[in-house]
């Protein structure tokens, strides 16, 4: 069983804390290349999460089994195969947003995330901690790649959710700018993804030193002390 100060704490360290994106600086390739719209980036964040959750339960499962000396060519076997099972589902059944994403989805095998997750936590842990490590880990990518992605779609073309009708047929883009809008171009080229990038660190940074700011200024509690009777 896993206790609820465990659970928060892999959940902080997954969400916020240790953010592979904007804390670790992980995964650069697919950050800056499938964020040009929300749905890209939410998409593959979601295919990862799958990867991740269940390669960190089925490496915390047979971590005792693996020898040492051989155990990053495993953790790739078990990774790629859970990768090439996600990369067929998504080209039977969201074929149009599979030739989108391209070679993304394969290159989820050789994420750094994916591969550091399974040796730094996966490895060394029982499989339900290692299970929502993946997942949280996950998640900390999925919001970071929805907002650059919502912000490089909202800059360059004044749109959000451009390419849901990909997912959900029945739904169309919201525009948020006058379809006159002539667009920004920068926003939607690697530049740009990397200027917002920055901007989501910094921001990163600063609530985090204003949280330390606060736990040092914030009172020390009383200590109880026993009374005379």
């Amino acid at each position: 069983m896993i206790s609820r100060d465990e659970f928060n704490t892999i959940a902080w360290n997954g969400v916020w804390k240790q953010n592979t994106s904007i804390g670790q600086i992980l995964g650069l390739c697919p950050l800056l290349a499938v964020t040009t719209n929300a749905v890209n980036g939410i998409m593959l964040s979601l295919a990862t999460i799958l990867v991740m959750a269940i390669a960190n339960f089925a490496v915390a499962s047979l971590r005792n089994f693996i020898p040492h000396e051989i155990r990053i060519p495993v953790f790739i076997l078990i990774v790629a195969a859970l990768v090439t099972v996600v990369d067929l589902l998504f080209n039977a059944n969201l074929h149009e947003l599979y030739l989108v994403l391209g070679i993304f989805i394969p290159l989820i095998v050789t994420n750094c995330i994916v591969l550091a997750r399974v040796e730094a936590f996966a490895a060394k842990n029982p499989p339900l901690q290692s299970t929502f490590d993946g997942i949280f880990m996950g998640v900390g990518m999925l919001w970071t790649l929805g907002v650059l992605g919502a912000m490089r779609e909202f800059i360059g073309n004044g749109t959000i959710l451009g390419g849901i009708d990909m997912v959900f047929p029945s739904l169309q883009p919201i525009q948020l700018l006058p379809e006159s809008y002539p667009g920004f171009l920068l926003a939607l080229l690697p530049p740009g993804a990397f200027i917002l990038l920055g901007c989501m660190i910094a921001w990163k940074n600063w609530m985090d030193a204003k949280a330390a700011e606060r736990a040092r200024l914030k009172p020390p509690a009383p200590v109880a002390t026993a009374g005379c009777h």
